[in-house]
């Protein structure tokens, strides 16, 4: 059921460590603000992963490259897969990887496309610790002027609502993909708060951090806000039983899509989704098709 207005539609399973909510804590007990710049440190720093097996294959035969990135002063790793010049943009979410959408890269490469993807800061094999999403949003303009065009996007989590935040900022991509992706910024900060174990106050002391950094509210980057103004084809893909990122968001976002299709599946989770055969299939079927073809569903 599709709903009127966007409710909470997020929450995270990664546990915190005990010793991080413990200094939270005691930080709070002495100053809000002091809470609350630790909290901000903790809410931009992503968990690092091992690259599995199963990416090995993309992870060995890209092309990697090292490129840095002026608008944020960073530098990140590049994944040039394929070589065909028709071009796939790829995103990945939070603690993910460039290879981590293998398993559609490899479709696309079936397709006769190559993929372009990176490890945003702190992700990967990227330097750094700490990263957000207007550095992702930044990196996707970045990799438009310098690998593009591209004839598509296809973003999971994160990288689905930073897809949606460059394509509103004017990023000219014909088609988009979302798997998985977050929309309401404020749920997501909450969310964060409440695992931290700490008093809302500390939130908003936050909140503020972030838009005194940004000069605007974070809640302007939401997803179904963003997506009225998204006029291209989008598929949205999400699954019921996704702990990361209930399915309320793929709804809210829909609803808001003026060219949007809608793909919910059942049983695959927040990342087992990306390696699903239909799935994939669904991509494979809206990639395909002339972007005047593509209808609402």
């Amino acid at each position: 059921m599709q709903t009127n207005s966007p409710t909470k539609n997020y929450r995270q399973t990664v546990e915190i460590p005990a010793p991080l909510i413990f200094i939270g804590k005691v930080l709070q007990f002495f100053s809000i603000q002091w809470a609350a710049n630790y909290a901000a440190k903790l809410f931009y720093t992503p968990f690092k992963f091992k690259v599995p097996k199963r990416e090995l294959p993309m992870d060995n035969g890209s092309i990697q490259k090292h490129y840095y990135v002026p608008a944020i002063q960073k530098e990140i790793i590049i994944y040039e897969y394929g070589t065909s010049d028709k071009k796939i943009l790829l995103s990945h979410g939070w603690s993910g990887r460039g290879t981590q959408l293998v398993k559609i890269a490899d479709k696309l490469l079936e397709m006769g496309y190559s993929t372009v993807s990176f490890d945003a800061p702190g992700h990967g094999k990227s330097q750094g610790k700490a990263t957000h999403m207007l550095e992702f949003v930044a990196i996707i303009h970045e990799l438009h002027k310098t690998h593009g065009p591209f004839m598509a996007a296809i973003g999971h989590s994160l990288g689905g609502m930073a897809l949606l935040n460059a394509i509103h900022q004017g990023l000219p991509i014909p088609k988009l993909v979302t798997i998985g992706s977050g929309d309401v910024i404020d749920d997501i900060m909450d969310d964060f708060i409440e695992r931290m174990k700490l008093r809302p106050e500390v939130g908003q002391a936050m909140s503020r951090i972030f838009e005194k950094r940004i000069g605007k509210p974070m809640n302007s980057f939401s997803s179904h806000l963003v997506a009225k103004q998204v006029h291209i084809p989008v598929l949205v893909i999400h699954d019921v039983d996704d702990m990361e990122v209930p399915v309320k968001a793929a709804y809210s976002i829909h609803q808001q899509l003026p060219k949007g299709e809608l793909m919910i599946t059942n049983q695959l989770g927040h990342r087992k989704i990306l390696g699903d055969k239909s799935v994939i299939n669904r991509i494979e079927s809206f990639v395909k098709i002339p972007c005047h073809e593509n209808v609402l569903s």
